[in-house]
């Protein structure tokens, strides 16, 4: 018998936009800009077998990462490292491997802000203001603190930057594994911090895949839901050439439908930087310049599960879901359709 919660399917947040890349209020750039942390991009081109040597450069060129162990959480507050790379707006981290409904999760942002995602028992022992987690599943057994590490009140010897750096040091001695990431040349900034720490150096591993006979939606009568749930299929390799009797996926192609010769499937994954995602947006639309037999490519950037932060700032949660995501459906007439999507009780992306 299905249970209460089973039946009730959650809520999710799809903010659809249209528009032009050639309109001076295109919105693309600054969206992008409000997406902190992905670690995957995934693009399907129709009818391609290889990409163009100027887009294999792109996905060959994202930048790398870093990824420091057991890293006490107040070197953050580092009098150097603030003001060599957090008062620069160069660098942005993420905790990795905790669990947003069960651990202590931190978000260094990239223009200084600090958000820690607190059980009740951390919370309390730090004493710092902050709030309520719109995501606890019990009552007030979580909570949230943003702290805006270039404030004036946090200058390093100041009141609001002892009290934190006592906390953080004395009180709730936070230690985890951290990403780290620094924006186009401030990777020079973050040598002394890792010079204290055991840290790998990664780079952003790219797949490929060519599908062949590839029954494809028509993007410009299927409605946003549908081409969502087909790009998601299509990544995740579900066979949509399925029965309403089969037992593991009853997905079809949504109507109207036409079918692709061939399509080729690229996903990136690792610390993704806002800056790449930039440059490979860019360049799908030079790609759509070349003379093509279908005029569309497609482009899906996933945020992390974990995060404590979804969209600009706003709390993102795991209480049903976890997904932060977003679409990009570029045509080559230089419009666009562009997909934002929350989980359960997420702040709405705008």
């Amino acid at each position: 018998m299905m249970t209460a919660a089973l039946e009730k399917t959650p809520r999710t947040l799809l903010v659809c936009d249209k528009s032009s890349f050639l309109n001076e209020k295109c919105r693309v750039s600054a969206q992008v800009e409000q997406h902190h942390f992905n670690y995957k991009a995934s693009v399907l081109l129709p009818e391609c077998s290889s990409a163009p040597s100027h887009l294999e450069t792109v996905l060959s060129g994202f930048s790398s990462f870093y990824l420091i162990r057991r890293l006490p959480l107040y070197q953050l507050l580092d009098e150097h490292f603030l003001k060599t790379a957090v008062y620069q707006g160069s660098v942005y981290g993420l905790s990795y491997g905790c669990r947003l409904d069960e651990d202590n999760c931190v978000a260094l942002l990239p223009h200084g802000g600090l958000v820690l995602s607190l059980d009740k028992d951390s919370f309390e022992l730090l004493g710092l203001e902050g709030k309520r987690s719109q995501f606890s599943r019990r009552t007030s057994s979580r909570y949230v603190v943003c702290v805006n590490l270039t404030d004036s009140g946090m200058v390093p010897g100041g009141r609001g930057y002892q009290r934190l750096l006592t906390g953080l040091k004395s009180r709730v001695p936070l230690e985890m594994d951290f990403l780290l990431s620094h924006r186009p040349g401030g990777g020079s900034a973050l040598q002394e911090l890792l010079s204290r720490h055991e840290w790998t150096e990664h780079r952003p591993e790219v797949h490929r895949r060519t599908l062949t006979h590839l029954l494809c939606p028509t993007p410009e009568s299927c409605d946003a839901h549908s081409f969502l749930d087909w790009l998601g299929a299509v990544d995740a390799d579900v066979s949509c050439h399925n029965l309403s009797s089969d037992f593991l996926s009853t997905f079809v192609c949504p109507e109207p439908q036409m079918s692709l010769t061939q399509a080729l499937n690229i996903s990136i994954t690792g610390f993704l930087s806002r800056e790449d995602i930039h440059r490979l947006i860019q360049e799908l639309r030079r790609y759509l310049e070349l003379p093509r037999p279908v005029s569309w490519v497609a482009l899906t950037v996933h945020g992390f599960t974990d995060s404590p932060v979804s969209w600009a700032d706003t709390e993102h949660g795991v209480l049903q879901g976890g997904e932060n995501f977003y679409s990009l459906l570029l045509f080559r007439d230089h419009t666009y359709r562009h997909h934002m999507a929350a989980s359960a009780y997420d702040g709405c992306p705008a």
